[in-house]
């Protein structure tokens, strides 16, 4: 696929000056140039040409807000030059896999005042003696070769440096302290919890009291049953002696009758 329609294609209906990322890697260029990417993609941060068979920057178009250009595994050997004329703000540059093969062809990226990072990868620079520090004698505002620093440090790739900037805005927000009222919100929250504390353990208290309650009634239900039990249990036995002196009474009041009649007859 030729890259200007690779470029059409990652548009997807959108206007060139809203794109801030664009990647046309293992697309065809067309006699080694960049074509189809113009001015209008002036916001644009991030440019990936990987393996596109570039041999040529000279129709590299402005680009102001460029910070990063990946540029590996193509045909470049020079006219770098181009590169701190049209992307000023570059600060990550890769050319590894490219045709560098001396100091002289790097020499035009002293203009480049923001470039921190440079990778050249697979280029046949690197197998001059004292490359490295070759490299960061020449060109001193950059701090990483590919990926390493002058004390063999690693780079951080895109995702910590992304994490530093969070935690710094976190400390930030430590350090601020916590909102107005924030205290106060939480004393109320713990009051709050203390007096549920204290009505569950009262009302744990209460159900402890009920059952006892319950089982004294029970109890006092059964001395009353036993009570009542025993009183009609009296109150028979006392109809019963009533009875036995009724008919006492009764047997001697007719004793005395007939004892009256035989005297009656005398």
């Amino acid at each position: 696929m030729e890259m200007k329609t690779r470029i059409n294609l990652e548009l997807r209906n959108r206007a060139p000056e809203e794109m801030t990322q664009l990647v046309l890697d293992n697309c065809r260029c067309v006699n080694g140039e960049i074509e189809g990417l113009n001015d209008t993609f002036k916001k644009l941060e991030f440019l990936s040409m990987i393996n596109v068979e570039l041999s040529s920057l000279a129709r590299l178009p402005n680009l102001n807000k460029l910070r990063k250009l990946e540029l590996s595994n193509n045909r470049i050997s020079g006219g770098l030059e181009v590169l701190a004329e049209k992307c000023p703000n570059l600060t990550h540059l890769n050319l590894s896999g490219n045709k560098i093969k001396d100091l002289s062809a790097l020499e035009a990226l002293q203009n480049l005042k923001n470039l921190k990072s440079l990778d050249l990868f697979n280029c046949e620079i690197t197998t001059l003696e004292d490359y490295r520090e070759s490299i960061f004698e020449l060109l001193q505002q950059i701090t990483y070769l590919d990926g390493f620093d002058q004390e063999d440090n690693e780079a951080p790739d895109s995702g910590a440096e992304d994490d530093e900037d969070g935690d710094e805005d976190d400390e930030e927000e430590d350090e601020a302290g916590p909102p107005e009222g924030y205290e106060e919100e939480e004393e109320e929250e713990e009051e709050d919890e203390e007096e549920d504390e204290a009505g569950s353990e009262l009302g744990e208290g209460e159900e402890e009291v009920g059952l006892s309650y319950l089982m004294r009634e029970e109890i006092q239900d059964e001395e009353d049953d036993d009570d009542y039990v025993e009183g009609e249990e009296e109150e028979e036995e006392d109809e019963e002696e009533e009875e036995e002196e009724e008919g006492l009474r009764g047997e001697k009041r007719k004793r005395d009758a007939e004892d009256d009649g035989e005297e009656d007859d005398d």
